[in-house]
């Protein structure tokens, strides 16, 4: 089994992987689809079904699904030609993506938001058509966000073309056992063994370059979010937290009476700018998703700025290794909210985080393991429900105690052998089985707890 650290770290843009970034996708997807055809199309329709649907446009899926017909793709958006173009589509009720003309496309008739029952193969389900010059379809795919910005059609979910099809690649680990086993008889750390999967399958000019790109853009992000202040969009009037709460902690420094536990105030601080630039639509990676994007770099950043001996150029190493933990949790349960709730986001993000500490912090592969089974068992029965279907509440407050949580595992793991009763997993496992059994009113759907007790407008 083989998921490049590029799969689970994708730079995009908020709010969501799932419901942003996967449309998205699938719209260009579908572009290629109609430039492929031997017939000329002369106009596009869209249907968003499941989630994709009760919180689509808490989670901009509409405006990702316009902007991907025009063209835009999510790892070089440009936000200021964005809000031009879809203004421009509002009046003239056309798209003009590259290779296919001007094609009809009216938002408010041609998006259809349907709230009947999700298509069977996933919560997150689009219908993209191309019509010809009299409206009638004459071609249609079937698209599902599974996660994390990864995007299948029909046929490829139901052919499993969502595992790897690649050539072998040295370590090829399917499980955490089959993980703990390889690195015993290699000798090799869990981020050596992922970096020879790695390299196994890109130059590593290519894998240093995009491992520094993705820490830039984490921390990039950070930094934005503890500059900027204001109200975020959606209707909600959440303000923007981190900044003040980063100043007041910056003018605290050296006070003899500052206690022990504001430790715990600057990772969530750092959580908490990166998922209020998400909120506001702003550029993130993917850790494994949009709305669990804080836990992983503000576990770094907090290693980097208050763990004695940290540096830098460990960075790599970190990612490496949660990127592994982060493959085994998708291969074998899940990374999205709508699937499995938040168990499956933040948990497995703070499951990652803590496996990348507990590496660079010189834990043995089993106190990685360790590491990341105590955070995700912790996150257990974790369920989706963002208040008004936007990605502010309770998950950018989610993020902050993700982190802190992914702190402790690995605090409690390097404290230990390595040898501890409930392996990682049993803790996915569990975690996959939870997310069957829950109820899809707390799976992203805005239609249980949190979002239907806090009044919303």
């Amino acid at each position: 089994m083989f998921l490049s650290v590029f799969d689970m770290f994708k730079i995009g843009v908020g709010p969501s992987s799932s419901h942003t970034i996967g449309p998205m996708v699938a719209a260009a997807r579908f572009l290629d689809h109609l430039r492929a055809q031997p017939f000329q199309v002369a106009g596009v329709r869209a249907s968003l079904h499941g989630s994709l649907a009760f919180t689509g446009v808490g989670h901009a899926t509409d405006r990702a699904v316009i902007l991907g017909l025009a063209g835009f793709r999510a790892d070089d958006y440009d936000a200021e030609r964005a809000e031009s173009e879809l203004q421009r589509i509002k009046n003239e009720k056309t798209v003009s993506p590259d290779g296919l003309g001007r094609l009809q496309f009216d938002p408010k008739d041609h998006l259809v938001f349907d709230y009947g029952p999700a298509l069977p193969g996933h919560a997150n389900g689009l219908i993209l058509r191309g019509t010809d010059a009299q409206g009638d379809i004459i071609t249609e795919v079937t698209y599902y966000s599974i996660g994390g910005g990864f995007v299948l059609t029909e046929a490829e979910l139901a052919a499993g073309k969502d595992q790897d099809t690649g050539h072998p690649v040295p370590f090829p680990f399917k499980s955490a056992d089959e993980m703990i086993s390889m690195a015993a008889s290699s000798g090799k750390t869990i981020a050596e063994m992922k970096k020879a999967n790695e390299l196994s399958r890109m130059p590593g000019a290519d894998l240093e370059k995009g491992l520094a790109r993705i820490w830039d853009v984490m921390n990039a992000c950070i930094e934005r979010g503890l500059t900027n202040e204001g109200i975020l969009p959606g209707g909600l009037k959440v303000r923007r937290r981190a900044k003040g709460i980063y100043d007041a902690l910056l003018a605290e420094r050296g006070m003899n009476l500052t206690a022990p536990h504001t430790i715990n105030d600057y990772m969530s601080t750092y959580a908490m700018a990166v998922n209020e630039e998400n909120a506001a639509g702003g550029q993130v990676v993917t850790a494994p998703t949009n709305g669990a994007a804080g836990v992983i770099p503000a576990t770094i950043r907090y290693w980097l700025d208050h763990v004695p001996g940290a540096s830098a150029s460990r960075v790599p190493e970190f990612l490496l290794t949660a990127a592994a933990i982060g493959g085994l949790i998708k291969f074998n349960a899940s990374i999205s909210g709508a699937e499995c709730g938040c168990q499956a986001e933040v948990g497995s993000a703070s499951a990652m985080a803590a496996a990348g500490l507990a590496a660079v912090l010189g834990g043995t592969p089993e106190q990685i393991e360790n590491a990341a089974e105590i955070a995700l068992e912790h996150h257990l029965g974790m369920t989706c429900d963002p208040v008004k279907g936007l990605v502010q509440v309770p998950c950018i407050e989610r993020n902050g105690l993700g982190a802190i949580k992914a702190v402790s595992a690995a605090s409690l793991a390097m404290r230990g052998d390595g040898q501890h009763l409930v392996s990682l997993d049993v803790a996915i496992e569990t975690m996959r089985q939870t997310g069957v059994d829950m109820s899809e009113k707390y799976k992203e759907t805005a239609l249980g707890g949190l979002a239907v007790n806090v009044p919303n407008c």
